[in-house]
């Protein structure tokens, strides 16, 4: 068996534990993943991390929602906002230059890092 594929299910396997313990966290660590590990190009990267999130989304939402985890009022709400959001960083996802879609990507993990170290 070639080394892509299982890095292919590494990558999986540790997203898919991410996103079930700390609810859609994955992409973190799959865009860096599929830049560093596997030479994808950034933009790339960060439009398969979001088809890559979905179905472990979803699979994480319905099991919070057998267990009656998901507070549906707050993010029934959020979700018009994030659908808007979406819609407007996809139009403009390969407007960005790379150096500066890294920054601004390293500069808000390592923001919600420090805030969720220090609170």
């Amino acid at each position: 068996m070639h080394s892509k594929p299982i890095k292919f299910i590494g990558i999986g396997l540790i997203t898919g534990l991410v996103n079930g313990l700390f609810g859609s966290g994955g992409g973190t660590l799959v865009v860096p993943a599929l830049v560093f590990l596997l030479g994808i190009e950034d933009y790339k990267a960060h439009a398969t991390a979001i088809s890559i999130i979905l179905p472990l989304s979803i699979i994480s939402s319905f099991i919070y929602l057998k267990n009656n985890i998901i507070r549906l009022d707050i993010s029934l709400i959020i979700v018009l906002g994030g659908i808007i959001g979406s819609i407007i960083g996809a139009k403009f996802l390969n407007k960005v230059p790379i150096p500066i879609l890294r920054k601004i990507f390293g500069s808000i993990i390592i923001y919600t890092a420090i805030r969720m170290i220090i609170i």
